[in-house]
């Protein structure tokens, strides 16, 4: 009898134990994915979103003290939505930068509505798929987002651009950047007509 009760609080004790060891591994994985993980992502969904905080990071990098950065902004206006990636207000002006992580060849038209991409995995099979013309899809964003800050009592010219992190673009366009350096020279030319400061206030209680 005693020996069934010592081999069943040891049975216990290992129980125990082997579900404190899995709760352990599940809290550390969890504690070490990125902020921007999310079940069921697939592999292009995972790319673009590194892509998107990489050149976060370079476009941090190029910022003054008085210039304010929002990323991954939602706005609305009159039933038409936008999704920006990086928006810079300062006293220059606002600029949208959309973020384009591609790998492998892009082929389209400025006025397209959309681009095809061609891939060609290891094994050498190529894979095309079509995806959204960034270039019309910026100058949507740049329409929505100067009718939004209007509606919040803002009128002033926003300019819009997009930076392809690795694959370049099928056209050339004044939107496409050729670097994070061509941005930091557009987001701070002083002879555009600047915002006060007031109004770089407004737009960013509008943005935050």
């Amino acid at each position: 009898m005693i020996e069934g009760t010592i081999l069943f609080n040891t049975m216990m004790i290992a129980a125990i134990g082997l579900v404190l060891i899995v709760l352990i591994i599940i809290l550390t994985r969890r504690k070490h994915r990125p902020e921007w993980y999310r079940p069921h992502q697939s592999p292009s969904d995972i790319v673009g979103i590194i892509g998107e905080k990489e050149a976060r990071e370079k476009i941090r990098k190029i910022l003054r003290p008085d210039d304010r950065l929002f990323s991954n902004v939602t706005i609305s206006y009159d039933n038409r939505e936008a999704e920006l990636d990086n928006v810079i207000v300062n006293r220059c002006g606002v600029f949208i930068v959309e973020v384009k992580n591609y790998s492998g060849m892009l082929e389209g038209n400025a006025d397209d509505y959309e681009w095809t991409k061609s891939h060609i995995s290891q094994g050498g099979n190529q894979y095309t798929k079509t995806v959204k013309n960034p270039i019309r899809q910026v100058k949507r964003q740049i329409y929505i987002l100067a009718k939004y800050l209007e509606d919040h009592g803002v009128r002033t010219w926003i300019e819009g651009y997009v930076y392809m992190c690795d694959a370049e673009s099928p056209v050339e366009d004044d939107l496409i950047l050729p670097s994070i350096k061509a941005l930091d020279r557009i987001v701070h030319t002083t002879e555009r007509s600047g915002l006060s400061q007031k109004q770089i206030d407004v737009i960013t209680d509008a943005l935050s």
